[in-house]
């Protein structure tokens, strides 16, 4: 058989660049690849001889991986098996085909374009249709009002826009469509906003997902009887959110009465491939267009969107641009055909069916899971799941959305079901699953493997791991939801902590501890609170305790509070909030003695000095002049010893007052020592390996699942953080204060005594008598002066 050199070499070389781009670091050097990132992230002058392709895909590759680091997480990329080649193989093809002579790509393109439009029309059981390829999915439906326009105003291609004065078009969409959407192609069209027209969904009857028809037809006569035209209506196969599906014959039978186009979009229509189809999604096969979305269908990378429409001429087509005289356009289809080649209609069936199957095996299990509450159109065939945590006390209105038992569930409920979607995608990352907001429901998981499991390879497995994770994390999002009342009562009962209310935040709550600083302005203590309260979260993090402490989101309306995580059944609420508010209340406490410490030092100091002057005075008083002189001195005290009633001083630095020293000598001359003053000790001790705020009796394992952001809380003493003995405890002195500290360890105390003086030479006579009386074997106090 002949092969081309160049498409050879082009396989080959789609190959190694494959093989490049899709391996991690080297294993032999790790850092190479970001040694050489560092090097070449710089831009710089193009090199005059050029680089070879392997380093060019070095390149790309350190650019795709520049922000993946040694403390980062690796994202998930998509599965890219043979089939994603073929796709991006084709895209190589497009460019090399493009260089042929014009008359080989006539022939070339219009067989790609025509073998596929084949293909995907009998697939997609869309008999006698013609098919446009784009990039952006909005692109063909852009396209197919341009050719209803085209259609219904005949002047249109020679008069412009000024032919839709006469009677303007309307465009019709339901409320569930895209969002976006309808602006988008007004903005195209240069039509204005009053030609959108956005229909309601079913109120009383029906899905409250659907569009409601008979508002529908009420709308179009009343446009009708205004003069206007109705152009177009947008209907959906699987709504965005919720994934259901509008009643396309009876819509198709309505845009029949009044001549308009109907288009449909969405996700539902992939079943359109199978043999067993539902008869709502049936009914797409009626429209006059229909738009789908292989790639993510079929996990293929970089293939276009299709939009398969009816239109009988090729001219009103091509002055819409569904048709293009350019061949190169034409090769938009070639990557979609290179891959509906390798997967063949029994691979394509086959990855649809089996997105269908992982549904049906995820609501079957969700069926048996208290608190879960499903969203789902079609039990037996829905592609989509759609599920949210719903307390078993909470009711459920008539109309789906939720009446809770406390003010402001709903929002509470919406806050925990975002935390639970964000559990889920972390600890099963193959499930795909994701948030959607509904109307009625609220904030809900949606599982929509059509989307999302070709790409990620999601299989059974993932979704038993996924229904285990969730069955392990309900415990936790009822306990959590049950104690946010007690948590908020328990921080009402103390003064010094404020409740801060905020629906948004998935866990027990949040609370601000409040200083009792009466005499500050609002600038100042705004910052105390700020400060004390940024201390109390780090203190709250260093227990060892298995909840979560935060500052809350990022972009939250409350500020210096602290937020406390998701709980379990055996948390001590009680024992929880007396805890922050003693360590609250010590973190003031203590910033309260560094503020005034230098003050009492500065104080007790002048004090001191004082007291040594006057004591100095009083002993020259007492011994007489004599006594001062060096020689005299010391034989007069050694004929007649003289015993001083001048009493030495201590400077107490915790209550920062001047004390006498006698009790000190009378208390070491009973003992033989001074003992260390004592210090407050917890009286109840925990086990080994248990935690804080574990109520007393509460079972459970010390370990905590991996599903949860909170373990087991254990159970703490209150007597962990104890009072202080003092209001005023020992603190650091700043600089310009002098301390009077003692040396021994076991001296609380320091003696200050007077100082001798030299006038009569009798210095150290008063140590000497000191020296006499005191027992054997103990050493002479410490003494200073203070200065």
């Amino acid at each position: 058989m002949m092969v081309d050199p160049t498409l050879a070499e082009m396989g080959k070389n789609l190959n190694e660049a494959m093989k490049i781009l899709e391996d991690g670091r080297k294993a032999s050097d790790p850092d190479a690849d970001r040694r050489q990132f560092s090097r070449s992230s710089i831009p710089g002058p193009l090199q005059g001889d050029g680089q070879d392709v392997a380093s060019i895909l070095q390149l790309v590759q350190n650019l795709m991986h520049e922000d993946e680091g040694e403390d980062k997480p690796s994202h998930r990329m998509q599965n890219v098996g043979e089939q994603g080649h073929m796709a991006l193989l084709g895209h190589s093809l497009a460019a090399y085909i493009s260089v042929l002579d014009r008359e080989r790509l006539r022939k070339l393109i219009t067989r790609i374009a025509s073998d596929t439009t084949l293909w995907l029309c009998r697939l997609f059981r869309y008999e006698s249709g013609s098919a446009y390829y784009h990039e952006d999915d909005r692109e063909g439906l852009l396209k197919v009002c341009r050719l209803v326009i085209n259609t219904r105003y005949e002047d249109y291609s020679t008069e412009g826009y000024t032919v839709l004065n006469s009677r303007q078009p309307v465009i019709y969409q339901s409320a569930t469509c895209r969002p976006g959407l309808g602006q988008h192609l007004c903005s195209q069209l240069g039509l204005p906003l009053s030609s959108l027209c956005t229909v309601p969904c079913n109120t009383m009857f029906g899905s409250q997902h659907q569009m409601d028809i008979a508002l529908l037809d009420k709308l179009i006569r009343e446009d009708v009887e205004t003069g206007k035209l109705p152009l177009l209506l947008i209907a959906n196969a699987g709504t965005p959110g919720a994934g259901h599906t509008d009643k396309l014959g009876r819509l198709k039978e309505l845009c029949e009465q009044y001549g308009m186009w109907l288009h449909i979009e969405g996700v539902n229509l992939a079943t359109l491939a199978l043999g067993e189809v539902s008869s709502p999604v049936t009914a797409a096969t009626r429209s006059d267009s229909m738009t789908l979305t292989l790639g993510p269908w079929l996990g293929l990378p970089a293939v276009p969107a299709v939009t398969l429409y009816r239109h009988e001429d090729p001219a009103l087509s091509l002055a819409a641009g569904l048709t293009s005289s350019q061949p190169v356009e034409k090769l938009r289809a070639l990557p979609l055909w290179l891959s509906l080649q390798y997967l063949g209609h029994d691979g394509i069936v086959e990855k649809i069916r089996h997105a269908v199957e992982l549904s049906q095996q995820l609501l079957e299990k969700l069926k048996t899971l208290a608190s879960i509450k499903t969203s789902v159109e079609d039990e037996l065939n829905s592609p989509v799941v759609v599920f949210r945590f719903s307390q078993e006390t909470s009711a459920e209105s008539s109309g789906g959305s939720v009446e809770g038992y406390f003010a402001g569930e709903r929002e509470v409920l919406d806050s925990l079901n975002r935390w639970l979607c964000e559990r889920l995608a972390q600890l099963v990352p193959a499930s795909g699953v994701d948030i959607v907001e509904l109307e009625d429901e609220g904030t809900c998981v949606r599982f929509t493997p059509l989307m999302t499991a070709a790409a990620l390879g999601t299989q059974r497995c993932d979704v038993d791991l996924l229904v285990e994770r969730l069955t392990e994390l309900v415990p936790v999002l009822n306990c959590t939801l049950r104690l946010r009342l007690d948590f908020r009562e328990e921080v009402y009962r103390h003064s010094a902590l404020s409740y801060i209310e905020d629906l948004s935040w998935p866990g027990l709550g949040a609370v601000r501890y409040e200083p009792r600083i009466e005499e500050l302005n609002d600038s100042k203590r705004q910052l105390e609170v700020e400060k004390i309260n940024s201390e109390l979260l780090v203190k709250l993090g260093d227990l060892d305790a298995d909840l979560i402490f935060s500052t809350g989101l990022e972009f939250g309306p409350e500020k210096d509070c602290i937020f406390i995580g998701m709980a379990t059944e055996d948390l001590d609420v009680a024992e929880l909030v007396d805890t922050i508010a003693a360590l609250g209340r010590d973190i003031e406490e203590n910033g309260r003695l560094l503020e005034n410490m230098t003050e009492v030092v500065r104080k007790g100091i002048q004090e001191a000095e004082l007291q040594l002057q006057k004591d100095n005075q009083d002993k020259l008083m007492e011994e007489g002049v004599l006594r001062q002189i060096p020689l005299v001195g010391s034989v007069l005290n050694w004929f007649s010893p003289f015993q001083s009633t001048v009493k030495g001083r201590t400077f107490n630095l915790a209550a920062g007052s001047l004390d006498s020293t006698e009790p000190i000598y009378s208390m070491k001359a009973q003992t033989g020592g001074l003992a260390s003053p004592e210090t407050p000790t917890s009286s109840a001790k925990r086990l080994p390996g248990q935690r804080l705020f574990r109520r007393e009796g509460a079972g459970g394992s010390d370990s905590h699942s991996e599903t949860s952001s909170v373990g087991q809380a254990e159970d703490l003493s209150r007597e962990r953080f104890p009072q202080p003995t003092t209001p005023n405890p020992p603190s650091p002195v700043p600089d310009e204060a002098v301390s009077v500290a003692p040396e021994n360890p076991e001296t609380p105390q320091v003696p200050a005594e007077p100082e001798p003086t030299q006038e009569n030479g009798e210095v150290g006579t008063q140590e000497g008598e000191e020296e006499e009386r005191r027992p054997e074997g103990q050493e002479a106090p410490v003494e200073e002066t203070g200065r």
